[in-house]
């Protein structure tokens, strides 16, 4: 059988974010694991486990027989030195004996002498005295048995003799016991790990670990069909656990990605619909600021007329007395101050009915309180107000002038528009004179510097019914011919555009509405490439509400 691939050490699946349509399951494997078996295939490992595993065996054998092995020798040489022994002393042959052949032909060594020459110790020593005649096992010498014996009669050199038998033929059938006990039980290492090798891990380890392997390049490759293992092919231990493990890894992984891809899918349409509403919705906007300069157009008309009447009588005076004769120094200059009127008033609501993105500059928010209060004054009702400036000379903000001026006076033909209706439906004795006040703090926010205007009015407050819809297109419940419901919305809309907010209040006792502009003094750099905030009608739930008679 071939070497089956390696297995990768460790995997971790990564799923693509899936398109439109289903995306591939691609596979992201790990390196593998650093160690000498680790870049090894199954097959070698086991090739090299079992050739480590059989030396190891044989290094045991050899530990743990070898001293047993080596003890009946010694012993079977110290039996035969007894013999020598007995012989010896029965024959009284023992002085002066070096060497003698024992009955089965091997040579003995004699020795005698005290103990410590021989080599015995106190205890041996006392046992042979105790017992003259009879030999004793006593410690081998340079690895070879003897037998020890107290004998009167051993000579002068001492009454304690040993001898030492060698026995060659022993130690070599020992010898090969030893090599044949592990020989056998190497064999049948070896007679198991063959079979193992060629009967129970072919079936039951290579053939599951190659299906597996086969799956996994299937879901590289995208056969989808291929990327599941038959449950016919897997079997009941634990390599068929992590094969139905990693089945229903692969079903869900999948499930899961037609779900995302569903959710994608719908996703895309749903951003599709949403960008054209987005785009319908910036259309209304632009259309609700325009409809908001013409209606306000059309309310200041009769207003600019009126105001265009006499400087036109006067031009008119001069034009005809200089058909007759020429003008002075001081007729001249006066023409010349009333064309500069007439043309201010002109620019004036130019400026106001002009569409564009806003354009930022230093300005003088002084300037532009008097400039709107001057256009709200046309209206003949709100010229009998008082409208005050307590607004600093010379402060100075960036912003664009002319659609800050539309925010101050759609607020303040609010304040005006409520004040009037109030004293319609008063008596003469409870009818106040209207006022409005315009203040301006500065302030610090969020590390930016910023400038709060006021507009304070003594009217008869806000409505709390209408604070959840303040900013919101015809929020007003006067759709007539005097207000069209676009007004704070449009003015919401530029103050954001600007990077601020409108906040409103009602005065203690509702004697009276609070509206704050809160602009920063310098104006953001990306909010002056025509990007509009968005609205968020749920603004005015939290900072204020309009006049619902006039919003």
């Amino acid at each position: 059988m071939p070497d089956l691939p390696a297995i990768p050490n460790s995997g971790k699946l990564a799923v693509a974010a899936p398109s439109r349509k289903p995306a591939q399951l691609r596979v992201t494997l790990a390196r593998p694991a650093g160690g000498f078996l680790a870049q090894m295939r199954i097959r070698k490992k086991l090739i090299v486990l079992h050739t480590f595993f059989s030396l190891g065996l044989a290094i045991v054998l050899l530990a743990l027989l070898r001293p047993a092995v080596t003890e009946i020798v010694e012993r079977a040489e110290a039996d035969e030195s007894a013999l020598v022994l007995r012989a010896l002393a029965a024959e009284q042959r023992i002085e002066n004996l070096d060497r003698v052949t024992s009955a089965t032909g091997n040579q003995a060594h004699i020795d005698s002498g005290t103990p410590a020459q021989i080599g015995i110790t106190p205890e041996l020593a006392a046992r042979c005295a105790g017992s003259p005649g009879v030999p004793f096992p006593a410690p081998p010498l340079e690895g070879v048995g003897r037998a020890a014996m107290f004998s009167p009669d051993a000579g002068p050199r001492g009454s304690y003799v040993t001898a030492s038998v060698r026995i060659a033929e022993a130690r070599a059938a020992v010898t090969r016991l030893y090599f044949f006990t592990a020989a056998a039980l190497l064999g049948v290492y070896a007679l198991v790990a063959a079979a193992l090798e060629l009967l129970v891990l072919p079936q039951y380890v290579y053939a599951p670990i190659s299906r597996m392997l086969d799956a996994e390049q299937a879901v590289q490759n995208g056969r989808s069909d291929e990327e599941l293992i038959p449950d016919s092919a897997i079997p009941a231990d634990e390599l068929g656990e992590i094969m139905r493990s990693r089945n229903n890894s692969i079903l869900s992984l999948r499930k899961n990605q037609t779900a995302l891809a569903d959710a994608l899918s719908r996703l895309e349409d749903v951003a599709t619909d949403l960008q054209r509403k987005n785009h319908l919705l910036e259309n209304a906007r632009r259309n609700l600021a325009d409809a908001d300069r013409l209606a306000s157009l059309g309310m200041m008309s009769a207003g600019i007329a009126h105001e265009l009447n006499t400087p036109l009588a006067v031009l008119k005076g001069l034009v005809e007395k200089l058909n007759d004769e020429p003008l002075n120094h001081a007729e001249a200059a006066l023409m010349l101050r009333v064309v500069g009127r007439l043309e201010r008033l002109g620019e004036s609501l130019l400026d106001f009915a002009r569409v564009r993105p806003p354009r930022s500059s230093p300005t003088d928010l002084h300037a532009l309180v008097d400039e709107a209060a001057t256009l709200v004054r046309l209206d003949r009702k709100a010229a009998e107000l008082v409208i005050e400036n307590f607004v600093t000379k010379g402060t100075i903000i960036e912003c664009d002038g002319d659609r800050i001026v539309q925010v101050l006076v759609n607020l303040l033909r609010n304040a005006a528009d409520a004040i009037n209706r109030r004293n319609d439906h008063a008596d003469a004795i409870s009818r106040e004179r209207g006022l409005m006040t315009i203040n301006c703090l500065r302030f610090e926010k969020d590390g930016r510097e910023w400038i709060g205007t006021s507009i304070t009015d003594n009217g008869p407050g806000l409505d709390p019914e209408i604070i959840p819809r303040l900013f919101e297109p015809f929020a007003s419940t006067r759709l007539d011919s005097h207000g069209t419901g676009l007004g704070l919305a449009v003015s919401d809309g530029i103050v954001r555009e600007h990077g601020g907010m409108i906040l409103a209040r009602n005065r203690p006792a509702r004697s009276g509405s609070v509206f704050e502009i809160m602009l920063p003094v310098r104006m953001p750099v990306e909010l002056t490439n025509d990007q509009a905030l968005p609205h968020h009608p749920d603004h005015a739930a939290t900072a204020a509400a309009e006049h619902a008679p006039h919003a």
